[in-house]
């Protein structure tokens, strides 16, 4: 995403605070409850709950390392799935992970997958790929009737979207996109009701209880989602993420999900109109803030569109038009001329 104006005041800030000592250290820490806070309450959870690592896949191989693996457990996952969502648990070794990949583009795709020997269901709510919203609320109750972990990443939705994060066992998010933060630092949220018992297989000092210091009795875990924290924070991310979260605080999610789903919404009409396919599903209900459209020549129509001042994302073999509240409606126009006249 764009970054904002404050965050060069932020940067400043955390790097007069680093140099100030032990109170600039105080100020530090200050922030991350901040952050933690402003998260929390975006996610209609409590800010115990919260936690930070320094990206998705971290938290999410933090929970896979953490879990007693049988011969023959499963993961189910959607074919497209994003690599850190899979990866931490496609890579065990002792024992392997089976993994079953759900295709097409059902709502109820994942039920055919699933059975007894499943313990995690992962998914995006919002794909990167496709810009396909997932219906959470069904995957939990799927989850439940095996007893399977729910592990959700938010980082496509997180900032435009309301999130009800308690619908998961586990969640993520990156900070870069639509947060408006920067690299560094992701959301990691544990959901204590469901899960109360938890604890990573490993941990640093920054996990520890503070105040730990002998080893003659194991040191204590944080009671908090920060023991998924194992070593300092990403302070710097950390102030431009609180300073993010104050800038989106000053408008009601809903609004801007209206705001950015009429422009994909508009967008996804025109592109039918010119006969353009898209991955993307054309309900509202069923996509997020992106349109995605397959192409092989992704890397050369995104270069040329820039040419032209129009910012999209190729990869994967697929074009990415993403919009956030910065956007206007007009540029839904400016995109596909653009488009347009480059598409032939």
């Amino acid at each position: 995403s764009a970054c904002l104006h404050r965050h060069a005041a932020a940067f400043s800030r955390y790097l007069r605070d680093k140099s100030n000592g032990m109170a600039g250290r105080v100020a530090q820490e200050a922030q991350i409850a901040r952050a933690r806070a402003a998260i929390a309450h975006a996610w209609n959870v409590d800010t115990a709950s919260i936690g930070f690592v320094s990206n998705v896949a971290e938290g999410v191989a933090i929970v896979a390392e953490s879990l007693d693996w049988r011969d023959g457990d499963n993961m189910v996952i959607d074919a497209n799935e994003y690599p850190s969502v899979v990866g931490p648990f496609l890579a065990r070794r002792n024992p392997r992970v089976t993994l079953r990949q759900a295709r097409g583009t059902g709502a109820d795709r994942y039920n055919a997958y699933v059975d007894a020997r499943t313990r995690v269901i992962g998914v995006s709510y919002v794909s990167y790929l496709t810009g396909e919203r997932q219906d959470i609320a069904a995957l939990r109750t799927l989850a439940d009737s095996v007893g399977a972990l729910l592990v959700v990443d938010f980082t496509q939705a997180a900032g435009y979207l309301p999130i009800e994060a308690s619908v998961a066992d586990f969640a993520f998010s990156a900070c870069y996109k639509w947060l408006l933060g920067v690299t560094g630092v992701a959301v990691a949220y544990w959901n204590r009701a469901r899960q109360p018992g938890w604890s990573p297989a490993s941990a640093g000092w920054y996990s520890f209880a503070p105040g730990s210091r002998s080893y003659d009795d194991p040191p204590q875990l944080r009671d908090d989602a920060l023991r998924f924290t194992r070593g300092n924070p990403a302070h710097a991310s950390a102030y431009v993420l609180a300073d993010a979260l104050d800038y989106l605080a000053a408008w009601d999610v809903r609004d801007i999900q209206s705001h950015v789903q009429g422009m994909t919404t508009a967008m996804l009409e025109r592109l039918q109109a010119l006969q353009i396919p898209t991955l993307t599903p054309a309900e509202p209900a069923r996509h997020g803030a992106s349109v995605c459209i397959p192409s092989p020549r992704a890397q050369a129509i995104v270069d040329a569109m820039a040419q032209r001042g129009v910012q999209a994302w190729n990869g994967m073999g697929r074009i990415r038009f993403s919009f956030h509240g910065y956007n206007a409606r007009r540029e839904v126009d400016q995109a596909i001329a653009a488009l347009r006249a480059v598409w032939a």
